[in-house]
């Protein structure tokens, strides 16, 4: 549990400034080229494209600093799992605007704001650090873990 409370805030920190890139970048987009009075799909394109680019941030912020101490070689492959735990968690922050805007009939910038970059962000974050730490970054799967004798009893303490 000590090492968990260090990581946990770094990983915050990491999502602190992908949160910032996310919503700034959304709301550029939203109320600029992808406004949904000329583009109907807009706020959702808009989530889209701000979450991929967050998406890029927070790697980098995870692998070099966050988990930097579990990451794996080849980097291709932790990149790619990271990008499908990533992609599940931007899933939820677009299906929260989706039911907000559709379901709901909320469609103001502050409704779009609330449902994709406050639950959606949050629902998406505890699913993505669960996985993060679980499976692409979890200690037993690098290439230490596996050569060093003991390792693996060591981890599960």
């Amino acid at each position: 549990m000590p090492a968990l409370l260090p990581q946990l805030a770094r990983f915050g920190t990491v999502g602190l400034v992908g949160l910032v890139v996310d919503v700034a970048l959304f709301n550029l987009l939203r109320v600029t080229v992808l406004d949904p009075g000329v583009i109907a799909e807009g706020p959702i394109i808009a989530k889209i494209v701000s979450t991929s680019v967050a998406i890029a941030v927070n790697w980098l912020g995870s692998r070099y600093w966050t988990f930097r101490l579990e990451r794996r070689r080849p980097a291709a492959r932790e990149a790619v799992e990271f990008a499908i735990v990533s992609l599940g968690g931007m899933l939820i922050a677009v299906g929260c605007l989706a039911l907000s805007r559709y379901g709901f009939g909320f469609t103001s910038l502050l409704a779009d704001n609330i449902a994709s970059n406050v639950v959606g962000l949050a629902l998406g974050s505890a699913f993505r650090f669960a996985l993060y730490r679980s499976w692409v970054f979890h200690p037993r799967r690098t290439p230490a873990a596996a050569e060093a004798p003991g390792a693996a009893e060591l981890g599960s303490a």
